[in-house]
C-alpha cells in the first residue's frame, strides 16, 4: 500500500488497522520516526506501560500540552485521549498535532454534548462556567474557566462568594468542590466511567488484607469512595504523594496506568489498584487503552490520523485555558496538570 492510499484509510476510518511487520523493533522504528519528523511524544500516565516508556513527556493532560507548547517539534503526538488531543492543537494551533487512534473518546467529555449544554446553560444565564480541562474543545467555548483537578480548588475560591457557578462536566469533581469550598453550585451531570465503578465492598476487603496501606483516590471517584479515602488529588498529585509519604502501600484507585510511574518512582514500595464492581482486578479505561505501539508507529509514519480544529473553536475555546493559567499563576500553581 503506497503512502498516499494509507493515509487517506487512516483519517477516514479514524483508526489503523494496517499490518505491521511483527519483527519490526517498534521502540527503534518510532525513536527513528521522532528524529526525522521532529516530533514529540506526549503520553498519559494511563498508557500502556510500553508507550510511557517510549514518551518524551509523561503526565497530566494539560501540563502535556504546555510541554508541548514550550517545544520546538512541528509534530505532536499525543497518546491519550481525544478531547487532549484537542486541548494540544488550541495551545499549538500551527503544530500538526496527531492521535493514535481517532476512536479514542473519554466517557466524562461525551457525557456533556455541547448542543445540550449550551440549553442548560441558557436557563442559568447569571452562572459563570467552570469546566474541567476534561470536555471537548467545542464545550470550552462555552465555557468562562477551564479548571484541572489540580487548580479546580483555587479556581472556586478565586471567585467572588456572591457569584453563582455552573460545574461542568464531571459531577463528582463537582461534588467533591461543594465539600471543600461550601459553594452552591450547578453541577452538570457527567462523569467518567472508570471512576465511577470502584467497589466499595471490595476496597473495604482489600484495607482489612492490608491494614498499613494508605488508600488514595481521584476526586472524579464517587463520594462512598471519597470518604474512605487518606489522600485525594490529581494524578500527579496522587503520583507525588505516593513519593513523599512514608507508607510502604498504597491501594489506589484511579486508572490502573498509573502503577507503572509510582513503581518506577518507588520500586521499594507496593501498589495495589484499587478493584472496579466487574471481575476484573484493576479499573483500565478501555479508550486510553485503545493507543497501542503499533498504532503509534502507524500514525507518526503517515502522519495521521490528524486533529484539525476550525479556527472559532480555537480562539473561542482558548480564552478559558487562558483564564485558568492566569488564576493559576496567581495562586503559585504554575504548570498543572
Amino acid at each position: 500500500m503506497d503512502l498516499a492510499t494509507a493515509s487517506q484509510k487512516l483519517q477516514h476510518n479514524g483508526f489503523l488497522d494496517l499490518d505491521v511487520n511483527p519483527e519490526l523493533d517498534l521502540v527503534a522504528e518510532i525513536q527513528r520516526l521522532k528524529k526525522e519528523k521532529n516530533a514529540v511524544i506526549l503520553a498519559h500516565y494511563y498508557q500502556e506501560s510500553e508507550i510511557q516508556d517510549v514518551a518524551d513527556y509523561i503526565g497530566d493532560s494539560l501540563g502535556l500540552s504546555q510541554q508541548a507548547a514550550a517545544t520546538d517539534a512541528d509534530i505532536i503526538v499525543f497518546a491519550g485521549v481525544h478531547f487532549m488531543a484537542e486541548t494540544a492543537k488550541m495551545l499549538s494551533p500551527n503544530k500538526k498535532v496527531l492521535l493514535p487512534d481517532l476512536k479514542a473518546g473519554c466517557s466524562l467529555a461525551d457525557s456533556c454534548p455541547p448542543h445540550l449544554f449550551r440549553k442548560f446553560k441558557e436557563k442559568h444565564p447569571d452562572h459563570i462556567v467552570v469546566s474541567y480541562i476534561n470536555c471537548t474543545a467545542e464545550l470550552k467555548t462555552l465555557t468562562d474557566i477551564c479548571c484541572t483537578s489540580t487548580n479546580a480548588l483555587a479556581i472556586i475560591e478565586s471567585l467572588p462568594k456572591d457569584q453563582k457557578i455552573i460545574f461542568a462536566p464531571d459531577k463528582n469533581l463537582g461534588q467533591y468542590l461543594i465539600k471543600k469550598t461550601g459553594r452552591d453550585m450547578v453541577l452538570w451531570n457527567g462523569a467518567c466511567m472508570v471512576h465511577e465503578i470502584f467497589s466499595h465492598e471490595r476496597i473495604v476487603k482489600l484495607r482489612v488484607r492490608h491494614p498499613n496501606a494508605k488508600f488514595i483516590a481521584h476526586p472524579e471517584c464517587e463520594p462512598h469512595i471519597l470518604d474512605m479515602a487518606d489522600f485525594i488529588g490529581s494524578t500527579t498529585g496522587l503520583l507525588k504523594y505516593t513519593i513523599h509519604d512514608a507508607s510502604q502501600e498504597f491501594i489506589v484507585a484511579t486508572e490502573a496506568g498509573i502503577l507503572h510511574q509510582m513503581q518506577k518512582s518507588s520500586p521499594h514500595k507496593t501498589f495495589i489498584p484499587a478493584p472496579p464492581t466487574n471481575q476484573c482486578a484493576c479499573n483500565d479505561c478501555p479508550h486510553m487503552k485503545r493507543n497501542t505501539m503499533e498504532k503509534l508507529y502507524l500514525c507518526m509514519e503517515y502522519e495521521q490520523p490528524e486533529i484539525l480544529l476550525p479556527d472559532w473553536i480555537i480562539e473561542q475555546g482558548v480564552k478559558s485555558i487562558d483564564r485558568m493559567l492566569e488564576i493559576s499563576e496567581k495562586a503559585g500553581l504554575g504548570l498543572k496538570g
